[in-house]
């Protein structure tokens, strides 16, 4: 999926609208983490690992939507990383980083299942450029009208003011839809009631916020009814929506 950043950059997102993953593997931690920033500031989530026992540990449990992998690491070949990895995660995309520049390493890296290739030094747009490639095509990120919002199974187009929750679609007023879009704006991050209030109705209701609950427990009756509930209370906090577990 995609949708515009404020400072006007197209990100990528999993269809949940939760950020990319992206392992990132090297022993040169001022390169890892050069590269990491750069990620990060694409707004994906980033992990990383200096060699390739520490990369497999990670992958385990991270399991990243893509991976950048340096050919040359210290206890072990990079090529031997990417086996492992693709016997655990078939499908994910990997980047390949080397200082080789032949031809003969090129075709080795992408005949043992790499998906690119990238030689040092190299610039970071580039690198970049070429993950956002990779992770398009391989569909982690699905490609989405950028008025539409996806969290799990449930679906909001602003421009339309549809909603669905899998096949069934689901009537809402306009103030539900108001604070179901600024819910699904912000999933799986706890807003608290003041929050809502501010954004949903304008202005403080004083003493008055618990007309918030009051609209959560409506929202709860036509997205959560019979279904894996979503929207859920933290007490004393606020209110967050997440995908059905």
């Amino acid at each position: 999926m995609t949708t515009t950043s404020p400072q006007g950059r197209t990100e990528l997102l999993r269809p949940d609208r939760s950020p990319v993953r992206v392992l990132v593997v090297d022993d040169e931690a001022p390169l890892a983490e050069l590269l990491s920033m750069a990620l990060r500031y694409e707004g994906w989530e980033v992990h990383s690992a200096g060699d390739g026992a520490g990369a497999m540990r990670t992958a385990r449990d991270f399991r990243p939507d893509a991976v950048i992998l340096d050919v040359m690491l210290p206890d072990m070949d990079g090529l031997a990383v990417l086996g492992r990895l693709r016997r655990e995660l078939s499908d994910v995309p990997v980047l390949f980083l080397t200082a080789r520049d032949s031809v003969e390493d090129r075709i080795a890296g992408l005949t043992a299942g790499g998906d690119d290739y990238v030689t040092k030094p190299f610039s970071l747009e580039e690198v970049v450029a070429r993950l956002r490639g990779l992770i398009r095509r391989s569909g982690t990120a699905s490609v989405r009208s950028e008025s539409t919002l996806v969290v799990g199974d449930l679906v909001l187009d602003e421009d339309s003011h549809e909603v669905h929750r899998g096949d069934d679609s689901i009537h809402l007023t306009a103030t539900e839809f108001e604070l179901l879009r600024f819910l699904m704006r912000n999933p799986r991050r706890v807003l608290s009631k003041a929050q809502i209030l501010d954004r949903v109705w304008n202005y403080d209701f004083g003493g008055q916020a618990n007309v918030v609950e009051l609209y959560i427990s409506y929202l709860r009756k036509k997205i959560d009814a019979g279904r894996t509930p979503m929207i859920h209370t933290r007490r004393g906090a606020g209110y967050l929506i997440k995908p059905g577990e």
